[in-house]
């Protein structure tokens, strides 16, 4: 997608909310796209919305000069991919004690255009992190350990495995749709996006309706039998 349509779906999406993109996922039969509802945001009036840049990392002891290169990684790579607009998504492969991504990546990643981070692991500098303008944080925990040594990336652009709810793994292509607020983290993948999105408009179009008149005092029962949600 070029950047004006990221930019369009992403405000699309932020206009709705997470259970109701839910719902159209469960129709089409795509329950198990939901992430681990362990993974919140930093703040809980964050809304994240955007195409997946994935990145898989895990537990590592070895020092740096003891690891292979990688052409993708090598010299600070894991940013020199980076594309406007993109959501960065890190599997941490269970590492659960250290903060993989912290400040300064978030800094150097929304230098690149990311708009925010979901990771399935810790991550640090909490306080400084709130400090970044239009940059959200969806993480299990926070930590100030560092991860040299106990946590490594290990590629980028590849499909990830992130832990999930209503399944044990949801699988992350790169390009894949996250979004993300205070219910949780959804994964949409990327060939259907526009049809959810669209029927999550109509559905979100319907409950308003719904919404007013319930708040106006019109029976539940009526108000079911006329638009059929509730």
């Amino acid at each position: 997608m070029e950047l004006q349509e990221i930019t369009e779906l992403s405000g699309r999406l932020k206009r709705l909310y997470t259970a109701a993109v839910y719902d159209i996922l469960d129709e089409l039969n795509l329950p198990n796209q939901c992430l681990n509802l362990e993974i919140k945001p930093l703040d809980r009036t964050t809304v994240i919305a955007g195409p997946a840049y994935t990145v898989a990392a895990g537990p590592e002891m070895r020092p740096r000069d003891e690891l292979p290169s990688h052409p993708k990684l090598d010299d600070f790579g894991v940013f020199r991919h980076i594309y406007p607009g993109a959501v960065v998504v890190v599997a941490a492969a269970g590492e659960s004690q250290s903060g993989i991504w912290g400040e300064l990546m978030s800094n150097a990643s929304r230098a690149r255009g990311a708009t925010g981070i979901v990771i399935d692991g810790g991550i640090r500098d909490g306080r400084l992190l709130r400090e970044i303008e239009d940059w959200a944080v969806f993480c299990r925990y926070l930590s100030p350990i560092e991860s040299l040594l106990r946590s490594r990336i290990r590629d980028v652009e590849v499909p990830i495995a992130m832990s999930g709810s209503l399944s044990s793994q949801v699988r992350v292509d790169p390009g894949d749709w996250i979004f993300g607020d205070v219910d949780g983290v959804i994964v949409i993948p990327k060939d259907v996006v526009l049809d959810v999105v669209a029927k999550a408009e109509e559905n979100e179009r319907i409950e308003s309706l719904t919404r007013a008149e319930v708040r106006a005092g019109v029976p539940v029962s009526e108000v079911y039998k006329k638009y059929g949600r509730l």
